[in-house]
C-alpha cells in the first residue's frame, strides 16, 4: 500500500437534502432529524427530501425505468462526479471504475398484491402463478429489480465506461465496497474509482423483513445510543457516492481533495457477547492513535447489545472525540450506511469542522467495519 488515497468527490442525499453543505451543517449544529412517524406507523422512517431529478438524470425515459433506490443512487453518483470535477471529463470517465453496494432491488407492490389476491381463488395455483409472473413483471424484474442495474444506470446516464462491480450483503456490502476501492488505489491497481450505495427506506417490504427479525424500533424517534426502551433501527432513505483517487492522479489534474482516506478495515465476528467490541477494537487499534479533537462518526444501528458494544469500542479508541451517530441525522441506510458515514466524515474535514475522523459500523446481523480519515 504505497499510494495515498484521496476523496476528491462527495455525493450525498438524504432527508436533510443534497450535497456537502446541509450535511456538514447538521454535523456541526446537531440539527433536529426529519422523521416521518405516521406513514409507516408504528415504524418511524427518515424520508428522502424530494430531488430535482432532471439535474442529474435529464432523460425522463431513464427516470421512468428506474425504481426509487436506483434514481437516488444515480442522482448521488452524479453529485460525486460534479464534486470531483469529472462530469464532463470523458477520458477519465472511460477509466473510472465503479463499485456499488446494493440490496436485492425493489418489489412491485401492486403486482405482488394482485397475484396474492388471485391465488386465493385459483383452481390451479401453480400455473396461475407462473402465468402472472411471466405476464405482469417487467423484463428488469425477477420479483425484484436486479441489483446490478444501479451500476448499469450510472454508466448509461453519466457516461462512466470503466469496469463495475456490485456488492451485496446488507451493511457489510458498503464496508467492503469502500475497503476494496481503497485497497485497489493504495496498491496501484487503479487510479480513480467511484464507490457508494443507495437505500430506499420508504418500502413496506423491507420494513416487513426487518420487523420479522425483530430489528426495528417502534414508536417515536430516539437517538441511536439512547434506545434502551425500544432497541432497534430507524431506517432512512439515503445515498452516498465518493470519488477516490490516488494522490498522484489528483495532483496531475489539479483536483481538490476533501480528505485523505488513510485506513479502511472489515471484520466479521461470531456475534457472541463482547465480540463486536473486540472486532472493532482490533480494527481501530491498527489505525494508530486518534487525536483528542477528532470526530467519530458511527453507523451504529440502534439494535440491542450491538450498539452498546460499538459505543464501548469508540470510547476506548477515541475517548475525547466528538461522537456522532449518522442514524441520528439521516437514519440507518443499510447497504449505504457505511458509505454515508464516511461521506459525512469527509464533509466535516472538507469544511474544516475536524482535522481527523474515524468511522465505525456494526451491522444489525453480521459484519463490522471501520475507517480513518485525515485532512488532505
Amino acid at each position: 500500500m504505497v499510494h495515498d488515497v484521496l476523496i476528491t468527490g462527495i455525493g450525498l442525499a438524504s432527508s436533510l437534502g443534497e450535497g456537502i453543505e446541509p450535511h456538514a451543517q447538521a454535523l456541526a449544529a446537531g440539527t433536529a432529524p426529519i422523521v416521518d412517524e405516521a406513514s409507516f406507523a408504528p415504524y418511524p422512517v427518515h424520508p428522502l427530501k424530494p430531488l430535482e431529478l432532471d439535474r442529474q438524470i435529464p432523460k425522463k425515459s431513464d427516470q421512468r425505468q428506474m425504481e426509487p433506490w436506483q434514481r437516488l443512487g444515480v442522482y448521488t453518483a452524479g453529485l460525486a462526479l460534479d464534486s470531483a470535477g469529472l462530469k464532463d471529463d470523458a477520458q477519465i470517465k472511460s477509466e473510472l471504475q465503479v463499485i456499488v453496494a446494493a440490496g436485492g432491488g425493489e418489489r412491485d407492490h401492486a403486482v405482488d398484491s394482485a397475484i396474492l389476491t388471485g391465488l386465493r381463488g385459483a383452481n390451479q395455483p401453480g400455473p396461475f402463478l407462473n402465468e402472472r409472473l411471466m405476464g405482469d413483471l417487467r423484463p428488469t424484474l425477477f420479483l425484484a429489480q436486479l441489483s446490478n442495474l444501479l451500476a448499469g444506470n450510472i454508466a448509461i446516464v453519466h457516461g462512466v465506461t470503466g469496469a463495475s462491480r456490485t456488492f451485496m450483503g446488507e451493511e457489510q456490502a458498503g464496508v467492503d465496497a469502500i475497503r476494496t476501492a481503497h485497497a485497489r488505489i493504495a496498491s496501484g491497481q487503479a487510479q480513480v474509482m467511484l464507490v457508494g450505495g443507495a437505500y430506499n427506506a420508504e418500502r413496506r417490504d423491507m420494513l416487513l423483513l426487518f420487523e420479522l427479525g425483530g430489528f426495528l424500533r417502534t414508536g417515536g424517534f430516539a437517538p441511536v445510543f439512547a434506545r434502551e426502551d425500544a432497541p432497534g433501527m430507524i431506517t432512512g432513505s439515503a445515498a452516498a457516492f465518493l470519488v477516490l483517487e490516488s494522490a498522484e492522479h489528483a495532483k496531475a489534474r489539479g483536483a481538490h481533495a476533501h480528505a485523505r482516506l488513510s485506513h479502511v478495515g472489515a471484520h466479521r465476528s461470531r456475534r457472541q457477547p463482547g465480540s463486536v467490541a473486540k472486532g472493532l477494537d482490533q480494527l481501530l487499534g491498527g489505525f494508530g492513535a486518534v487525536a483528542p479533537g477528532a470526530l467519530a462518526v458511527s453507523a451504529a444501528t440502534g439494535c440491542a447489545e450491538i450498539t452498546a458494544e460499538e459505543a464501548a469500542a469508540i470510547a476506548a479508541a477515541a475517548p475525547k472525540a466528538k461522537r456522532v451517530a449518522s442514524g441520528d441525522l439521516v437514519g440507518h441506510a443499510v447497504e449505504a450506511a457505511f458509505p454515508v458515514s464516511v461521506a459525512l466524515a469527509a464533509a466535516a474535514l472538507s469544511t474544516g469542522a475536524a482535522a481527523e475522523a474515524i468511522v465505525t459500523g456494526a451491522a444489525h446481523w453480521r459484519g463490522e467495519g471501520a475507517a480513518r480519515l485525515v485532512k488532505a
